[in-house]
C-alpha cells in the first residue's frame, strides 16, 4: 500500500510565495516519476511539473521561470517551490507518482488527496 500526502497550501496574496510538499510512503521499492497537477473549479486537471528519477524536469509555460519542482529522494518526497503567483495558479493541487512496490513488477500509478491554493487579495 502506497500513501501520498501534500501540505503547504493555503491562501497567499498575488506575488507572493508557496512551497508545496508531497511525501510518499509504504511499501515503496523505487520512484520512477513524481508530479504536480492542478485542477480550477470547471477546467481539467492540468500537468504544472514533474521530475523523474533523473531529475529531468519538465514545467507547464504557464509556470515557468515561477515554479520549481525538486526530490528529495532519500526521503521520497517532491517539492514544489510557487513564487510571484497569481490569480490564475487557484487550483487544487495534486501530487502524483510512478512507483514500484516491493514483491511486485509492475508500476502503479498514485495520486495524493489534494492541497488547496488560494491566490487572492
Amino acid at each position: 500500500q502506497v500513501q501520498l500526502v501534500e501540505s503547504g497550501g493555503g491562501l497567499v496574496q498575488p506575488g507572493g510565495s508557496l512551497r508545496l510538499s508531497c511525501a510518499a510512503s509504504g511499501s515503496i521499492a523505487s520512484i520512477t516519476y513524481m508530479g504536480w497537477y492542478r485542477q480550477a473549479p470547471g477546467k481539467q486537471r492540468e500537468l504544472v511539473a514533474s521530475i523523474t528519477s533523473g531529475s529531468s524536469t519538465n514545467y507547464a509555460d504557464s509556470v515557468k521561470g515561477r515554479f520549481t519542482i525538486s526530490r528529495a529522494s532519500a526521503k521520497n518526497t517532491v517539492y514544489l517551490q510557487m513564487n510571484s503567483l497569481k490569480p490564475d495558479d487557484t487550483a487544487v493541487y495534486y501530487c502524483n507518482a510512478i512507483i514500484k512496490t516491493y514483491g511486485s513488477t509492475n508500476l502503479g500509478g498514485y495520486w495524493g488527496q489534494g492541497t488547496q491554493v488560494t491566490v487572492s487579495s
